[in-house]
């Protein structure tokens, strides 16, 4: 295995500030779908591993792994997040790759969008096969690389069915309307949208966060709740998500017209039809669709 770094923390804030008050965006945030549904399928080819926070074990990391190429690999982690990004702390947060027989590993980090724009600092999302974001600040990765070309060619690794992971901020990145800070109140912005249509958050039950998560929903109408706690994951593949680790995911929708908010409790080895998830979200009366309906036994094919 061969490891690389691009650190380029030495680099200055590049208009960052100016940037990030363009994409803040306040509550009542319009996801970019057309319509209320969630187009799931369109990345159909990745596999996203989603993980709460907390200590995650060796098994759900692994499958990140496996759907990054096993022995073939060639994961970059993103260490942007981490406060401890431009320290020799960081190491700690990629002991775990650093331990693998894969094809190669490469850290990267800036805090500057230039830097994110620049062709040889994208390189090696360009030839990576897994993206991981450790966690952290989600603010620090979507002011850092939300519009840039690192975004666009992280995306790309989706299209050409590589992985996308992360834990905690990592999470909290992966949808399209994201929780950027708050502690019930939420302040939400823009994440990077690898599972659109949702609204994904972090250490769930750890921090009592369904009031964070529920005001996020009432706020952007038709989307899907994930909570995620400390210790569990959700893996996603196609329209099939699945819940694995050592805790528990809840699937939340909020109230509308003629319907009640509603929340499921998922536990390891639970999945659910994101399809279905995303109209029983989009549906403001009652109707057959439920979020009951959109969660399936973990036998089922």
């Amino acid at each position: 295995m061969s490891i690389s770094s691009l650190s380029m923390s030495r680099i200055p804030y590049i208009l960052v500030a100016a940037i990030a008050a363009l994409l803040f965006v306040p509550h009542g945030i319009d996801d970019d779908d057309d319509t209320p549904g969630v187009r799931f399928l369109q990345m159909s080819r990745g596999t996203l591993v989603i993980c709460g926070g907390g200590e995650i074990s060796d098994e759900v990391m692994l499958q990140f792994v496996e759907a990054a190429g096993g022995e073939n690999a060639r994961i970059v982690v993103v260490t942007t997040a981490s406060d401890t990004a431009d320290t020799d702390e960081i190491e700690d947060d990629v002991e775990f790759f650093g331990s693998l027989n894969i094809e190669q590993l490469t850290v990267v980090h800036t805090r500057s969008r230039e830097m994110a724009n620049d062709p040889e600092f994208v390189q090696p999302l360009i030839e990576a096969t897994g993206i991981w974001f450790i966690g952290g600040k989600q603010e620090s990765l979507t002011d850092t690389y939300l519009g840039t070309i690192a975004e666009r060619k992280i995306h790309d690794v989706l299209h050409r069915g590589g992985a996308i992971g992360g834990i905690s901020a990592g999470a909290a990145v992966m949808s399209s309307v994201m929780i950027r800070n708050g502690e019930t109140e939420p302040e939400m912005s823009r994440g990077f949208g690898f599972l659109p249509g949702t609204i994904v958050d972090q250490h769930f039950l750890a921090r009592n966060r369904q009031e964070r998560l529920m005001g996020a929903l009432a706020a952007n109408p038709g989307m899907v709740g994930l909570g995620i706690d400390e210790g569990a994951a959700v893996v996603v593949h196609g329209r099939r998500l699945k819940v694995v680790g050592d805790s528990e995911v809840v699937a939340c929708i909020s109230a509308s017209s003629g319907r009640a908010s509603r929340v499921e409790t998922m536990k390891p080895g639970a999945q659910a039809d994101l399809v279905a998830l995303s109209q029983a979200a989009a549906k403001p009366r009652r109707s057959p669709l439920s979020l009951r309906h959109a969660i399936i036994e973990a036998s089922a094919d």
